[in-house]
């Protein structure tokens, strides 16, 4: 029997403008990254990688506002903007998974469980990406937040920490600098890790996004730019 369809609401404004602020910065920091991963290679010289590194924090502070508010409103907002609608990890979801995969044309009013999956794995490599980054931009070029912090640990004169510059040694005891550097290591490793990991995520997330879209036929890639899916009268299998 052929289905009557409706045009529903789902994605919010606050969500559409997340989603898409997200991929335009996002964009800008893989780029970035990706110039200063390969800075050696590429013959930059050391002011101009620094340039870039604070072009990169700078963005990355934009990236980190954006997931804070979007985080804050998994909590407090409404319908899909929260996270037990978004998340695989909402109590019932172990069954929706089971259902979905034995009815692999269920139309859904929100993300698929496959999406919600995404959805966390994408949540998580942005979070660990904004963490790391917030430390690295204070252990490398010394910025907010952890910046000063940083510059006090290797000062020789803490009254002169205004001499303490990126790839400078000016007022930098030797020993501390690099106690400073071991601590940064890990988070340095975290960093790289997510930052290949979300070249590999996000691929895969536009192509599932056109996959859903042929199988699905409920509008999936215009209802994150005007916000509505067209579902199936009365379906109840919709979720």
């Amino acid at each position: 029997m052929k289905h009557q369809y409706q045009q529903v609401y789902i994605w919010s404004r606050y969500l559409r403008l997340f989603h898409w602020a997200n991929v335009l910065i996002i964009t800008i920091l893989l780029a970035l990254g990706l110039v200063i991963y390969n800075a050696k290679t590429l013959g930059i010289s050391v002011d101009g990688k620094v340039l870039l590194k604070t072009i990169h924090v700078l963005t990355g502070y934009i990236f980190a506002t954006n997931l804070i508010i979007r985080i804050i409103f998994g909590f407090i907002g409404k319908g899909y903007e929260r996270w037990h609608n978004v998340l695989p990890f909402a109590k019932g979801f172990t069954q929706e998974l089971i259902e979905f995969k034995k009815h692999p044309n269920t139309k859904y009013k929100g993300h698929s469980p496959l999406g919600k999956l995404m959805v966390g794995a994408l949540l998580l490599t942005m979070s660990i990406q904004m963490l790391s980054g917030l430390v690295l931009a204070g252990t490398d070029i010394y910025y907010p937040p952890f910046g000063q912090y940083f510059a006090k640990s290797i000062a020789i004169e803490s009254d002169k920490l205004d001499l303490i510059k990126p790839y400078s040694t000016e007022n930098v005891d030797q020993q501390a600098y690099k106690e400073m550097r071991a601590i940064r290591a890990p988070f340095i490793t975290a960093h790289v890790y997510s930052f290949f990991t979300l070249l590999f995520l996000i691929p895969l997330h536009i192509i599932g996004v056109i996959m859903s879209e042929r199988k699905e036929r409920t509008a999936i890639l215009s209802a994150m730019i005007n916000g509505y899916k067209y579902l199936p009268k009365n379906n109840d299998e919709s979720s």
